[in-house]
């Protein structure tokens, strides 16, 4: 097979992996939020686990597509506040 027509190839392959990226961030980012901020989660552990572990596995195949924004990328979420600041 030469180079262009295995291009050809890839490229829908890797537009599905482009779209299920963006999909499965949007999904643990919404469920991050429910979780961490209104602390009212609508998936268990394991179903969560099992789209974080889905998401590393395409962005490790993709890494063009990796995204410094990714839920993979990041760690925990934002205060929700009312904390002390240091010294008070």
């Amino acid at each position: 097979m030469t180079d262009w027509a295995r291009h050809i190839i890839e490229i829908p392959i890797f537009m599905e992996a482009n779209a299920r990226i963006h999909e499965l961030r949007k999904l643990l980012n919404e469920h991050n939020h429910r979780y961490y901020v209104l602390c009212a989660p609508t998936l268990t552990d394991a179903e969560y686990d099992e789209l974080y572990r889905e998401l590393v596995a395409m962005e490790n195949r993709f890494p063009d597509l990796k995204d410094p924004n990714s839920p993979t990328q990041r760690v925990g979420a934002p205060s929700k506040g009312g904390f002390p600041a240091p010294g008070d």
